[in-house]
């Protein structure tokens, strides 16, 4: 019988990924991975409204045991806290400092989910690794999720390509409802529990009250592109991104605006006005630190900007330093710092770093 280490979050997607391998025959051991210390800025402690609550993360633990307890299966736990810090935390950190808008997620499953929980499961006999994420593996290719509204393969286009050697993703022929509906089914205490959503660990938590923690304000002034007026006065700029609307505070006729540039050099927010989005607008990226998942380096492909974004029609030039320059008709709020996930129909090619825009 094959051993799957399967990573127990606590949430519907991986309950129902280890029912199904246990289902499948497979013998199913559950690992659940502590990455925040929940202590660090945790607005539980010390506030009387939240002093008899549990912290999220300790409500996902007792989750976690309770599936697998009503699967039959061990449930291991493992402290990844301080590599959670150094490899992607600090990361997100030196990002902001940069004027650059980071993605933790992505990074989390490079260094985390698919390196150091490797690790830890082939410690306890693995054969294979399981999430539950939505994304498929063929032929040795990551490929999409059935469910394109829920596919995450956006979020694995950084992880190292051998890392998906052993790897399983039970749910990725399955959409939601259906995910939902099976843990129904097998009475699943995560059954109807929310998905989690946001920054895993800042949580609910006020996002500015949270970095203030880390990285000091450096208020500037917020200028119209256009009449180089001033407008109003920012907190940060690492608390905008570009093509943002909301939390711009300017009022009048500059209620409508949106972020369109960040000059870092002079700590100005340049903000543009009304429904016109032509400062949102580019044509082309240089793309950094491409993680290739295939042999594959076409001339045309697609490419998603953002997890949201629909795919891109791109022309690619694979330079020299190992860049990629793209090129497009067009594209909105293509933003430094953020993720680039290049596609050939259903196939996954990789992913990258978004380094500039034109």
């Amino acid at each position: 019988m094959k051993k799957v280490v399967v990573g127990i979050s606590g949430g519907v997607d991986s309950s129902v990924a280890a029912l199904l391998l246990k289902k499948q025959g497979y013998e199913v051991i559950g690992l659940f991975m502590r990455n925040w210390d929940s202590s660090i800025n945790n607005d539980y402690l010390g506030n009387p409204n939240l002093e008899n609550s549990i912290c999220p993360q300790e409500e996902d633990y007792n989750d976690a045991k309770a599936v697998c307890e009503k699967l039959d299966i061990p449930l291991h736990r493992v402290d990844f806290v301080k590599e959670y810090w150094d490899y992607v935390f600090t990361y997100f950190l030196d990002e902001l400092k940069k004027g650059r808008t980071p993605n933790p997620d992505v990074m989390c499953n490079k260094y985390i989910k698919f390196d150091l929980f490797v690790k830890e499961a082939l410690k306890l006999g693995a054969d294979y690794i399981a999430t539950g994420h939505y994304a498929r593996i063929k032929d040795g290719k990551l490929i999409r999720a059935v469910d394109l509204n829920k596919d995450q393969t956006y979020f694995l286009a950084y992880v190292a390509r051998e890392k998906f050697a052993n790897v399983l993703f039970p749910i990725g022929e399955l959409e939601k409802p259906m995910v939902r509906q099976i843990a129904l089914e097998n009475d699943l205490i995560t059954a109807k529990k929310k998905d989690s959503t946001g920054i895993c660990f800042i949580g609910e938590r006020n996002f500015t009250k949270f970095l203030e923690n880390y990285l000091p304000n450096q208020p500037g002034d917020i200028i119209d592109i256009e009449t180089k007026e001033k407008v109003g006065e920012h907190i940060g700029l690492m608390y905008y991104t570009i093509g943002q609307r909301r939390g711009l505070h300017l009022g009048g006729h500059h209620e409508k605006s949106y972020v369109a540039l960040k000059d870092l050099e002079h700590n100005i927010l340049y903000v543009a006005s009304g429904d016109e989005n032509r400062y949102l607008y580019s044509s082309s990226a240089i793309i950094e630190e491409f993680n290739f998942l295939t042999d594959e380096r076409p001339d045309s492909c697609t490419c998603k900007f953002r997890y949201r974004s629909k795919d891109v029609e791109i022309k690619v030039k694979y330079l020299e330093n190992g860049d990629l320059e793209l090129k497009y008709d067009h594209a909105k709020a293509v933003t430094p710092g953020q993720f680039c996930c290049l596609y050939q129909g259903e196939v996954c090619l990789g992913g990258g770093i978004i380094k500039e825009v034109f």
